[in-house]
């Protein structure tokens, strides 16, 4: 009986740690998760089709990772083509 305690014992030892992590990125909120799905159904998912509902989600979220990828791409500004020339060092002729 000693034995099967301490293997008890070792084993939620082992456990404790991974609970620990279970929730390392930080919570939404209701308002957040409320904008989320209406962002989703603008982007065409219906949450009462069970019919095609992975497709369907799946579909919607890579609409809004595309909107938020290009929205992200104009106000960051890195990216895109450039017109003109550069030049550094000393000019010719000095």
């Amino acid at each position: 009986m000693k034995s099967f305690t301490k293997v008890v014992l070792v084993a939620a030892l082992a456990v404790v740690p991974l609970a620990s992590f279970a929730q390392s990125s930080p919570s939404l909120t209701r308002a957040q998760v409320r904008a989320q799905l209406e962002q989703l159904e603008k982007a065409g998912y219906n949450p009462r089709d069970w019919v095609h509902y992975p497709e369907n989600i799946q579909a919607a979220e890579a609409k809004v990772a595309a909107q938020n990828t290009a929205a992200q791409g104009a106000v960051s500004g890195y990216g895109g083509d450039v017109d003109g020339t550069s030049r550094s060092g000393r000019a010719d002729g000095l």
